[in-house]
């Protein structure tokens, strides 16, 4: 049976609110502040809402959506933040994929 995805954090510029799920608890309090800070950051930017998912097989994306009535969401403009988080943040969200993978999923960290 497959897993479901799961929600590691995200903001939304409509509420003005940050959400970081609680079962992720046992991340270090500095990482839990640099996702608050990317998050936040995106949403001021280019509005909307963000949101890193961990899909079933670990992998965290990141994904974005705005309201349909939103005519200031820039919708480049995220595309492009988005790639300069991957690229910038890279070895942070493989780090995430990595813990998911050993915490959550069970995998063997070595073979990893």
């Amino acid at each position: 049976m497959a897993e479901e995805r799961k929600v590691l954090c995200g903001a939304n510029a409509y509420d003005k609110k940050y959400y970081f799920n609680q079962e992720f608890n046992r991340i270090p309090e500095n990482i839990r502040k640099e996702l608050n800070i990317i998050c936040v950051l995106f949403t001021e930017e280019v509005g909307g809402i963000i949101t890193f998912v961990f899909e079933a097989d670990g992998t965290l994306v990141i994904e974005t959506d705005a309201a349909e009535e939103d005519y200031y969401y820039d919708e480049i403009g995220s595309g492009l933040l988005v790639r300069e988080i991957r690229r910038t943040r890279q070895e942070l969200l493989e780090a995430l994929s990595l813990y998911y993978r050993v915490v959550f999923l069970g995998e063997d960290a070595e073979g990893l």
